[in-house]
């Protein structure tokens, strides 16, 4: 199981995934905004999606579970 975790604080722009959706190792998972950027959380490891922890709009701080993977 792995978490894919917000790397600086910021509100969730996107989730470019959905539950049961296959990843690869460093596929975004979600894209962040913070400061007018947009910054992509990528999956550090590959596997299948099995939870979205957040919503598009959340705001999020860093090392916050973005979603999961097994």
């Amino acid at each position: 199981m792995e978490e894919v975790k917000a790397a600086m604080a910021g509100n969730v722009w996107k989730i470019v995934v959905n539950v049961g959706d296959e990843v690869e190792e460093d596929q975004d998972v979600a894209i962040l905004e913070s400061m007018k950027m947009e910054i992509p959380i990528p999956a550090e490891e590959g596997g299948t999606v099995k939870e979205i922890k957040v919503s598009e709009g959340d705001f999020v701080n860093e090392g916050d579970v973005i979603a999961i993977l097994e």
